[in-house]
């Protein structure tokens, strides 16, 4: 994620919201803190049965009853191009803030001087390409690498979250149910890939979530449909005649933080030992 995103995450804390919204969740909240300070858990676990449930009987209907495949995504370093159209459509469909804050996915250019000294940027998410910063003589090599949620198979956020709002589909994706988020942002600090924000307005967590609405209707993801060099591939992971398949059975992939044993389901083609 941007430097800046986090930031501004936390800066939103004193925004407003519904009446109602603001009453479930402070209740939630509340019965939370009650609990640390020795309610009995009989209590705390009342409150966050309800919506785990809720999660997993709305992660049924819609994988479908008989949803075998797992969703992930390929991602060829050595095509991507820095053209920031995979950041805007990202935010033109999911309805993302448009500002230099808040990301679903985003671009980071890796730099490597002659001096061996290693830059990373991302000048607002790379949605609007990147500047040159230093003369080109000065540079060894230079890349892009998109980055985004990587749905993990064991996901840190969801197994912090104390309301059963972060959950995992059937078919692989990790969501989140605004509904029962309470906003305290543990599924945040969680993450070890920076891929959460904060919603400055609806006051919940958000994240890249596939375009879930898309997938499960027979689309692409936005970020996939517009990239105009094939630099990313979604898919099923299974073996067998699917794009991702094809992708991971001919380059040699890699993920992201592999000593987190999160399992995640975005593979990296072409991925450069400076990346992280």
């Amino acid at each position: 994620m941007p430097d800046d995103a986090q930031g501004a995450a936390d800066s939103g804390q004193d925004s407003g919201q519904g009446s109602g919204q603001l009453d479930r969740r402070a209740f939630v909240t509340q019965a939370v803190q009650a609990a640390c300070a020795g309610v009995p858990f009989l209590i705390l676990g009342g409150v966050i049965r309800i919506p785990a449930e809720a999660s997993a009987q709305g992660d049924e209907k819609s994988a479908g009853p008989a949803s075998t495949r797992t969703f992930g995504m390929g991602v060829d370093v050595a095509k991507c191009i820095g053209c920031g159209r995979c950041v805007a459509a990202c935010k033109e469909e999911n309805d993302v803030p448009r500002d230099a804050h808040h990301f679903n996915t985003w671009v980071e250019r890796y730099v490597i001087h002659t001096n061996q000294e290693v830059t990373v940027d991302s000048p607002n998410g790379g949605i609007e390409g990147f500047p040159p910063t230093v003369p080109e003589r000065e540079i060894e090599r230079s890349f892009f690498v998109p980055k985004l949620c990587n749905h993990c198979a064991k996901p840190p956020c969801v197994q912090v979250c104390p309301v059963g709002a972060t959950f995992s589909t059937r078919d692989g994706a990790v969501l989140v149910d605004d509904d029962y988020c309470i906003g305290c942002r543990y599924c945040i600090q969680a993450c070890p890939y920076g891929a959460r924000w904060f919603h400055p307005v609806k006051r919940v967590a958000q994240k890249c979530t596939f375009c879930y609405h898309r997938i499960t209707n027979g689309q692409l993801p936005a970020c996939v449909e517009v990239c105009p060099t094939g630099a990313r591939v979604f898919g099923e992971v299974e073996p067998g005649a699917t794009p991702l398949s094809r992708f991971v059975r001919m380059n040699e992939v890699q993920v992201l933080k592999p000593s987190m044993n999160t399992k995640p389901k975005v593979y990296y083609a072409n991925l450069d030992g400076e990346v992280r």
